[in-house]
């Protein structure tokens, strides 16, 4: 039989490359060569330094590795200080050419600077590295250990996973975005379908997002518990890099191959309604209309799941010439300068802080627990990922997860709301 011959999947393909057989099997465990690592302050330096120093190993190409201090700026207190010190410090130690300081959220930051194309095979220090994957790039997760290993090496293990295939037909409604998607797919299938598995997004309804919106998908892979989320590149995925100053791209060959083997899962894009995932866990998800009236105290848009360029477009959309109820404290953290940027250019930004939104740096702050957190006890509606206990810096507060439509909306009327109500209201007011 030719190997060569024998479908397989856009994993399979990638793990291919990056290891050199022809046809990893999955379960199988292959070494795989490394093109890019990124860490970020809180899991970086303070950590990987004193292994590497009692190893006494160099790193093995400073050229393939990126700084992005996100985490504890800006630096509230002298923990938060010292650890941001460590990581500069480091930085220039190790002469590493690539560090990005305070510019926004690593895993927004990486692709616009550029260092993400299609093929590549990457590792990155937090769970969410997984959104490299909307740019058809196999980018893992991994723990501080485990990166040591890497950067000494410019290799890592990799079990050659299964493909779960996720299909969306269909066209998504007014106020419908991927991240209710994303938490209909988790709500349906929990958040432990195995780190043995990719999850390819695939179909009508993925192929319509904007790149965006595709790594809201691949973000959250991470609360489906997979080992990594997949797209294709397609001429989407050309024109956003080529915008970040990517020109020699080769995107042929990388997609799944017809009937490569996989489970698969079909969804309908056109009948998603908007959804919510209750306290304390993404898979707590369901319509938001289903849901009893529920004041909240606290709106947030953050984090590199959902304070992206198109979520604070979607944001702007719902609360423009409007002002948020004033039991409600907004508050907006762009996910990157570079989004801040623009959307200060097109207005955004000002139609936001009109309605009553105060705008924080673009960083991880609140998503993370770090700064002043939610008020303790507080409801408080968030589009970032996940909403385990403290995730907003309150172990007491209770936590919903929903897209900036919906966070919008809910900001708005003062409890958490269907963002089809307001949009459907604001387009009959438009009409007469």
């Amino acid at each position: 039989m030719n190997l060569h011959a024998q479908p397989q999947t856009l994993a399979q393909k990638l793990v291919a490359r990056a290891s050199g057989h022809v046809r990893p099997t999955p379960g199988e465990i292959v070494t795989c060569k490394v093109d890019l690592a990124m860490f970020h302050d809180s899991g970086g330096p303070r950590r990987l330094q004193p292994m590497l120093a009692e190893l006494g190993a160099p790193i093995w190409n400073p050229q393939r590795v990126v700084l992005v201090i996100d985490h504890y700026v800006p630096a509230l207190d002298e923990d938060a200080r010292r650890i941001v010190r460590i990581a500069r410090d480091w930085a220039r130690e190790q002469a590493l050419p690539h560090v990005y300081d305070s510019v926004g959220v690593s895993h927004n930051v990486l692709p616009q600077q550029g260092h993400i194309r299609p093929g590549m095979l990457c590792v990155g220090g937090d769970a969410h590295a997984s959104t490299a994957g909307a740019f058809g790039a196999y980018m893992l997760g991994v723990g501080s250990t485990e990166m040591v290993g890497v950067l000494v090496s410019g290799e890592v293990w990799v079990q050659v996973p299964q493909t779960l295939f996720m299909r969306w037909s269909g066209r998504l409604g007014v106020g419908v975005t991927a991240k209710d998607m994303m938490l209909a797919m988790i709500g349906r299938f929990g958040v432990n379908v195995g780190h043995q598995h990719a999850v390819e997004y695939c179909g009508e309804a993925v192929s319509a997002l904007s790149m965006n919106e595709r790594m809201t998908l691949t973000n959250m892979s991470a609360e489906l518990g997979a080992q990594v989320g997949l797209i294709a590149p397609d001429d989407e995925t050309r024109t956003w890099l080529w915008q970040a100053g990517q020109r020699d791209l080769e995107l042929d060959g990388w997609h799944s191959d017809e009937d490569a083997p996989g489970m698969r899962h079909n969804f309908d894009a056109s009948t998603l309604a908007p959804q919510i995932a209750l306290p304390h866990s993404p898979a707590l998800a369901r319509d938001v209309a289903d849901i009893e009236p529920t004041a909240i105290q606290v709106a947030h848009i953050g984090g590199c799941t959902g304070a992206k360029l198109d979520d604070l477009r979607a944001a702007a959309r719902v609360l423009a010439g409007y002002r948020v109820d004033s039991r409600v404290r907004l508050l907006v953290a762009p996910a990157s300068a570079h989004e801040r940027d623009v959307a200060e250019r097109e207005g955004i930004l000002r139609r936001l802080q009109e309605a009553g939104a105060q705008v924080l740096p673009s960083s991880c702050g609140l998503c993370a627990g770090h700064g002043d957190g939610v008020p303790d006890d507080s409801t408080v509606i968030s589009s970032i990922a996940r909403n385990t206990r403290g995730r907003l810096g309150s172990d007491s507060a209770r936590v919903f997860l929903a897209s900036p439509y919906t966070v919008a909306a809910s900001a708005l009327r003062g409890r958490i709301t269907d963002p089809r109500e307001v949009l459907w209201d604001a387009d009959a007011e438009v009409a007469r």
